[in-house]
């Protein structure tokens, strides 16, 4: 009998968004002006607690734009975990500063505080953490270190819509703080991204820069003082974005929910581990439900899995590889000696399953079989 297949992750767009988007074609609204784009900012500005927010195009260049608000550049050096996502060591890269890499905490797979110091030089101008699957980092620990060596704390959110410690999300810790609104984020736009913050001095320059540093005030010149970038948002990808921000509680308790399905129905399978999430401080939003595999545990490798999943109509992804295995930031002039025991074993073992948040829990029951049917075997 054959299966539909299940995708790693689907958008759930069940609320306004086609409504919201006909208006927008209707009215002619789809460029980077209109109300949606407005309202967007405003109502996720307020669902992260924060005071201001930037609609940009994408994730990535929403951490540029944030880094330049700063005014990170040459010559200086940002912090990132060697665990995440390209894109935060290339936008570091894009500023002309140099990224240097922590390894992850064994456990909660985010970067890890205790490690960070001694990679802190003279040079250092700010701290970029990752919130990882969307368990935030030691916010605390990293805000702590930040103030005494007077450094920038840039947080990437990418994956972590809604995420809290002692209820406050994600997003409110940093100076400036970017997301991702990728068609596989908790919220998405289909592309699309938002720096948000506090700071009315770093609102006030991430709009000018995201906008080829026309100015804010008065009418438009074609005359321009700096270097800006064409970082906008259209009222298009905003009106999704609107819509999605309305089902933001509704969207997080699913992804909440599909996890601990998954939890429960992989418990006990000697090697599959997950992130460890046990400290009731933290509120976990699980973008994306990653396991890890212990081939002598489990009987099978990482890679091995994924293919009888494949094979089965179930898709699945490798965890991120190590930013000190990137030929790319090597050659770009990356400090990448040294060793990242940690990253190194996520990136051998890990996977993530499916994880959309409209998963079925027929569906998660399909997955985590397929996933017990060889231990079981492998134990008669």
């Amino acid at each position: 009998m054959s299966h539909k297949f299940i995708p790693v992750c689907e958008p759930c767009l069940a609320g306004n968004e086609l409504e919201y988007i006909t208006d927008a074609v209707r009215t002619g609204w789809i460029s980077s002006a209109g109300k949606y784009v407005t309202e967007f900012e405003r109502t996720f500005a307020e669902y992260c607690g924060v005071d201001y927010a930037v609609g940009v195009c994408n994730g990535t260049v929403a951490l540029h734009l944030a880094l330049v608000a700063l005014g990170v550049g040459p010559g200086d050096e940002v912090i990132i975990p060697d665990f995440t996502m390209i894109a935060t060591a290339f936008a570091v890269c894009y500023t002309g500063a140099r990224p240097v890499f922590v390894d992850a905490h064994p456990d909660t797979w985010n970067i890890d505080a205790s490690k960070m110091e001694e990679k802190i030089t003279k040079r250092t101008r700010a701290i970029l953490p990752v919130h990882i699957m969307g368990l935030l980092c030691d916010m605390p620990a990293i805000d702590k270190l930040a103030k005494k060596h007077r450094l920038f704390v840039l947080e990437d959110a990418a994956e972590a819509h809604g995420a809290e410690y002692r209820g406050r999300r994600a997003g409110s810790f940093g100076d400036i703080s970017a997301f991702s609104f990728f068609a596989n984020k908790n919220l998405t736009t289909g592309e699309g991204g938002m720096v948000v913050t506090n700071n009315a001095d770093l609102y006030k320059r991430s709009r000018y820069h995201k906008n080829l540093c026309f100015p804010l005030e008065g009418g438009r010149e074609y005359r321009h003082d700096d270097i800006g970038f064409n970082y906008r948002i259209s009222n298009l990808h905003a009106a999704i974005g609107l819509a999605q921000v309305e089902r933001a509680d509704e969207l997080r308790a699913m992804r909440r929910k599909n996890h601990a399905l998954y939890v429960e129905m992989l418990s006990g399978i000697p090697g599959i581990s997950f992130q460890k999430d046990d400290n009731p401080d933290y509120l976990h939003v699980h973008w994306m439900n990653a396991i890890l595999v212990d081939e002598k545990e489990y009987g099978m490798g990482r890679d091995a899995l994924m293919e009888r999943l494949r094979a089965n109509g179930i898709d699945s992804r490798k965890l991120f590889t190590g930013m000190h295995r990137q030929k790319a930031l090597e050659r770009y002039g990356c400090d990448t000696r040294g060793e990242y025991p940690v990253t190194d074993m996520l990136s051998d073992r890990g996977l993530y399953l499916p994880s959309g948040s409209g998963l079925s829990e027929m569906d998660i029951q399909r997955i985590c079989d397929e996933i017990r049917v060889f231990k079981t075997s492998e134990l008669k």
